[in-house]
């Protein structure tokens, strides 16, 4: 794995612990489909690596990533591919949110700036999440139109239950790091510029413990958690696509990008 090239991550390994940073081309770090099957490659093969007690994912130091990169190539082209093909594209987001989901090395996720849409789905795939007190998040989906996908509608009510997740979605406002704190999306705030930093002083109390027992605790407890998600959610994906192709998902961008508010007539 040390040898393989990645073109998007960049990674640091220190006895026990693996730091994994993303950096996109663009200034907000945003989501391209190649992006997020590096990130998944890299889960997968983590799997069997029985040395890791824990392993810290970050992105840019401003910004942890603006989500759904919608000047991806690839997004832009769906329009020209068969249903059968599409249905293939939009498994790419959820896919990666999984195999993070499912390593067995606890996850920490050390968030600067905006997290905003796929980035915050990314975030609530791993167990603990450290952002400085600027940080903000945002899941502007619905009011672009769209259905919240990624099978990340689970994860969001494990951690800040139904309500809560009502109104991160539904509402689709920004939300500051003490809010986020405070309704259970947020692990722990520091200072600006120190998430990274607290994210090592935690992964360093993980690697101190005995790997194995780590692991089975996790293990145990994401299946206790986690049991019915994939139940309630698989056909997400499918959502997003009937939504994509509706009206309403026109007028969300559109106004979004005229900057003015959104005219929904439910077609």
């Amino acid at each position: 794995m040390d040898k393989v090239h990645w073109e998007y991550l960049s990674l640091h390994r220190e006895n026990r612990v693996l730091e994994v940073t993303f950096r996109s081309p663009n200034k907000v770090n945003s989501l391209n489909n190649a992006m997020m099957r590096e990130l998944t490659r890299l889960a997968q093969e983590l799997q069997f690596d029985s040395e890791l007690n824990a392993i810290i994912l970050t992105g840019a130091q401003d910004i942890f990533s603006a989500g759904m990169d919608l000047n991806d190539p690839e997004a832009a082209n769906a329009s020209n591919l068969t249903v059968a093909q599409r249905r293939q594209l939009v498994k790419v987001g959820p896919g990666m949110c999984a195999a993070w989901e499912a390593l067995e090395p606890v996850t920490i996720v050390a968030i600067e700036g905006w997290c905003i849409g796929g980035g915050t789905a990314l975030a609530v795939a791993c167990d603990w999440r450290v952002a400085a007190d600027n940080a903000s998040f945002y899941v502007p989906e619905l009011k672009l139109g769209m259905n919240m996908s990624w099978q990340s509608v689970p994860r969001f009510t494990h951690l800040i239950g139904p309500a809560k997740t009502k109104q991160l979605l539904i509402l689709a406002e920004p939300l500051d790091a003490a809010t986020a704190e405070r309704w259970g999306l947020l692990d722990y705030v520091c200072a600006p510029g120190q998430a990274l930093s607290r994210a090592r002083e935690l992964a360093a109390q993980v690697a101190a413990m005995p790997p194995v027992p780590v692991r089975m605790a996790k293990r145990a407890i994401n299946a206790s958690a986690t049991a019915l998600d994939s139940a309630v959610s698989f056909m997400d994906a499918d959502q997003f696509l009937l939504t994509q192709d509706t009206e309403d998902a026109l007028e969300g961008a559109t106004a979004f990008l005229k900057k003015r508010p959104p005219q929904f007539t439910g077609n």
